[in-house]
């Protein structure tokens, strides 16, 4: 097959042992239809010179990639859903199907299914994806990734040819298999599932593999537990604070949806917020509002302590504690340089950071349902006060509200207005996902197999991400 000199196998998920997955094989599906390729992508991993006919057999039907295992390996885990611990849980619609390093970073990436057909961990379940579901992901991790989100990339969307019944959308409805690249697929679950069995040496053969490849810098580290521990609190700080920086609301932040290299993945019921709103919530099932925007780093930080208790069982407490105490402090400065990184300005000292991020809050919920959450960073890119009132919205950052705002954006130098040179900032309205015109994508697809609009999105997504150059 034409894969490039950027091509480099390195499976490791096996290494684990048998205790940690199931080896399975992928669905039979009466149709193969490519409906999205994500080429940027496969060039990172030396897979873009595939035709479409060959990418068809290895994403659609799951032909071995050169020097992957034999077979496709679901993964077993547990997990609190909505705080309910559930150890029935594990890969049971997915499986992991190639390990590769990235071309330039060296980093371990890997190719995760969704939708690939039923495993061990099922239950009852029919292993498929919805086409709807699909086309939501896709979209979902153009977005993020254009917004500076660390995210699974979507590899590839293709259409399967079964009809599905759901409860939550009109059935029967159209059938995918969905592939996305990912730094890691092992889960805050992965360590409950050896925690609730109490398998001591099980989680010290996770810590160490996951030290080897995600957090080599740990290697020498006294209590590597709570080294990783204090590390994965890190990442999960700037995940939070990179999702509140692109109000978005992920909606099901169960302790098997996140993992531990800090990257978002798996997105059902979504939504990108049209306005400031702390209460605003994605799932219509999270009637408690658990999983709020306003209440994503407090989620964060329980499933963290879940994660904690999971090392209890080979280190000592108190560097445990020590380690969570750390995510308070790391999720503030993540988040003042988030909405810093959004809005295109130089960093400085911590007090004026933390002291601006408030008031960057209180000012986009001045702004009442007037002001949406995406027009506002479009609006302020690179501190451009003068554009900005003259902006639609000029009138409302002109009000009394966006004063405190306005003094002390004076104190941040711009860091890259070349970037207004774009194309895309002498639009007069930003790219935005909301809800409605996901919808109307759908709506299209769904009626008419009409896939102009999801390419036509997913194309103007792409010229915002360059546009934006967010780091």
């Amino acid at each position: 097959m034409p894969v490039s000199a950027a091509y480099r196998p390195e499976p490791h998920v096996q290494d684990l042992g048998t205790a940690f997955f199931d080896p399975v094989a992928a669905a039979d599906f009466p149709m193969t239809r490519l409906r999205f390729r994500n080429d940027r992508a496969a060039a990172s991993v030396g897979l873009e010179a595939l035709s479409d006919d060959e990418w068809v057999a290895h994403f659609g039907r799951f032909e071995l990639l050169p020097g992957q295992p034999a077979q496709p390996l679901a993964m077993r885990y547990h997990g609190h859903q909505f705080r309910v611990y559930n150890p029935d849980l594990g890969d049971g619609r997915g499986f992991t199907f190639a390990q590769m390093r990235e071309a330039g970073t060296g980093r371990l990436l890997e190719l995760g299914t969704k939708g690939s057909g039923p495993t061990p961990w099922s239950r009852a379940g029919d292993g498929r994806l919805t086409l709807k579901g699909g086309v939501r992901e896709v979209l979902a991790t153009a977005m993020l990734e254009a917004l500076g989100v660390p995210t699974s990339r979507s590899f590839s969307l293709i259409e399967t040819g079964e009809r599905l019944v759901r409860g939550d959308e009109p059935s029967p409805t159209r059938s995918s298999v969905l592939v996305r690249l990912s730094h890691s697929h092992i889960r805050f679950g992965t360590f409950q599932r050896q925690a609730y069995l109490q398998d001591a040496d099980a989680i010290g053969r996770l810590i160490d593999h996951v030290i080897a490849l995600y957090y080599p810098e740990l290697g020498a580290a006294a209590d590597r537990g709570a080294a990783l521990l204090a590390a994965v609190a890190g990442r999960a700080a700037r995940l939070t604070a990179r999702w509140m920086a692109a109000g978005f609301v992920h909606g099901v932040l169960n302790t098997d949806n996140m993992n531990i290299t800090g990257e978002s993945f798996d997105y059902g019921p979504y939504r990108f917020l049209p306005h400031n709103d702390p209460n605003f919530t994605a799932a219509y099932f999270d009637t408690a509002g658990l999983y709020s925007f306003g209440r994503q780093p407090e989620a964060v930080f329980w499933n963290l302590q879940q994660l904690a208790g999971c090392l209890t069982q080979v280190g000592g407490q108190e560097p445990l504690i020590e380690a969570l105490n750390g995510f308070g402090p790391a999720y503030r400065g993540e988040l003042a340089g988030a909405l810093l990184n959004r809005l295109g300005l130089k960093r400085a000292g911590e007090a004026e950071e933390v002291a601006f991020a408030n008031a960057t809050f209180r000012a986009i919920a001045e702004g009442g349902e007037r002001l949406r959450w995406e027009p506002f960073f479009f609006d302020w890119f690179c501190g451009d006060e003068g554009r900005a009132l003259a902006s639609q919205r000029g009138d409302i950052y002109a009000g009394e509200a966006f004063a405190p705002f306005r003094d002390l954006l004076k104190g941040f130098a711009p860091e890259r207005p070349e970037r207004l040179a774009d194309p895309y900032f002498a639009a007069p309205e930003p790219q935005e996902l909301l809800i409605d015109e996901i919808e109307a994508i759908w709506a299209a697809i769904a009626e008419r197999d009409d896939w102009g609009a999801f390419h036509a999105k997913l194309g103007a997504i792409e010229a915002a991400r360059t546009a934006w150059a967010l780091s």
